[in-house]
């Protein structure tokens, strides 16, 4: 039996022996019986202990070289990457939520490795489980063959639904604001000193909600309400489903070139306005391929130069719109980059219809940025300057539109 067609048969005979089991409460990572190691020619071994047998399935990705081990559910608390990762055939690992009632492992494949044998064992007294896979090297074209993520209906992410947008500007001439809390779940953004940009954006987020509910004149929605993997085209879509008038995606990333600070205001470009920009980019859009989720070759040529065209009618508002926050959040005192006002390729900006700007808050690269953003006070601040730019657009934009109508 060939590699890759023993792969698709252990994976449904263990997926089928794991729900025959019927495991109920969300099983826990056992660290000390978890690690990847290196066995020279015998390949590479991962281990995995489990407080119980959940049903799981084994994929790999290419583009760059990926396996994907999807469980249902477990709880990953205690398990360290730098511990749990011995062996320098895989580059690097994340684990995390996926979507709710499913986990996800991904493991960064420095060269093309396919599942040679898996065993999933079940102690009768205690119930605690082991997972055991052994990865062997492939060559490309049999990698290549065999990989691709399946659809499986309970699995995956659902297709973004495609539905006629809830008219905008809401009830009562109210602003439709969607927020959308950068990366979550599987995918932390960037890490330091404890602290997780997916945790410090959701709570931003949260407390800029109740900022603009509070100011009224605004109806708040988000991508995302706790730790949970959204990809970039969901996010996109969720905002279109809501009927958004205006979308801010908020991070607060690293960057280990130059002395980057300050808070930034981004807008959609293909061209990116400077090298670190760009580089900003090249990490944001990485999150779904972490996830397991490839987003090239999503647009076609024709659909792309129909989506810039209406992108081009949007700009001048989008332009306005990153101003406005940029000054709201300068009168509260920053701080702010020494070009607060930039552009990427940022691929959760690219609704075409809705004026969209990604917030860099600060970077977590930065000492004091880090300090700030910890800070629930200094917050506070920097949400109220959002809200007063979000009021400050609103106005202007309203008499610019009433004059091209008239």
């Amino acid at each position: 039996m060939s590699r890759i067609f023993y792969a698709i048969a252990l994976f449904w005979a263990l997926t089928t022996a794991a729900v025959a089991h019927d495991f109920s409460a969300l099983a826990r990572v056992v660290p000390d019986d978890s690690r990847i190691v290196d066995e020279g020619r015998a390949g590479v071994r991962i281990d995995l202990g489990l407080s119980q047998g959940v049903p799981y399935r084994v994929f790999t990705l290419r583009d760059p070289y990926r396996m994907v081990l999807d469980f249902q559910e477990v709880d990953w608390t205690g398990l360290d990457p730098d511990t749990f990762l011995q062996s320098d055939r895989i580059s690097g690992v994340q684990f995390g939520a996926y979507v709710p009632g499913w986990s996800r492992m991904v493991l960064e494949l420095g060269a093309p490795l396919a599942v040679d044998s898996a065993e999933l064992r079940i102690d009768e007294t205690s119930g605690e489980a082991h997972l055991s896979l052994i990865l062997m090297g492939t060559d490309f074209d049999t990698f290549a063959a065999g990989s691709g993520a399946p659809r499986q209906q309970g699995w995956d992410l659902p297709e973004p639904a495609v539905t006629p947008a809830i008219s905008r500007q809401g009830t009562s001439g109210a602003l439709r604001v969607m927020l959308d809390p950068g990366h979550g779940g599987i995918d932390p953004g960037a890490e330091v000193d404890g602290s997780d940009e997916k945790t410090l954006m959701l709570t931003f987020a949260r407390e800029l909600r109740e900022q603009l509910l509070r100011a009224g004149g605004f109806e708040v929605v988000m991508t995302r309400v706790d730790d949970q993997f959204v990809s970039l085209e969901r996010r996109i879509a969720l905002a279109h489903r809501a009927g958004a008038d205006v979308f801010i995606s908020l991070h607060a990333d690293i960057l280990s070139e130059g002395r980057a600070h300050g808070a930034a205001v981004y807008t959609l470009s293909k061209a990116a306005s400077d090298v670190a920009s760009d580089k900003l980019a090249e990490r944001h859009d990485r999150g779904d391929l972490i996830a397991g989720i490839d987003l090239s070759g999503a647009d076609d040529q024709v659909a792309d130069v129909l989506l810039d065209i209406a992108r081009q009618e949007t700009k001048p508002r989008t332009d306005a719109l990153a101003r406005a926050l940029a000054d709201g959040m300068t009168q509260q005192g920053g701080p702010m980059n020494s070009r607060p006002i930039r552009t990427a390729s940022f691929s959760v900006l690219k609704a075409a219809d809705i004026p969209s700007v990604l917030v860099e808050l600060g970077f977590l690269s930065s000492p004091r940025d880090l300090k700030n953003i910890r800070n629930p006070e200094w917050r506070g601040g920097m949400a109220q300057g959002i809200v007063d730019g979000l009021k400050k657009w609103r106005q202007e934009d309203r008499i610019k539109r009433s004059l091209i109508g008239q």
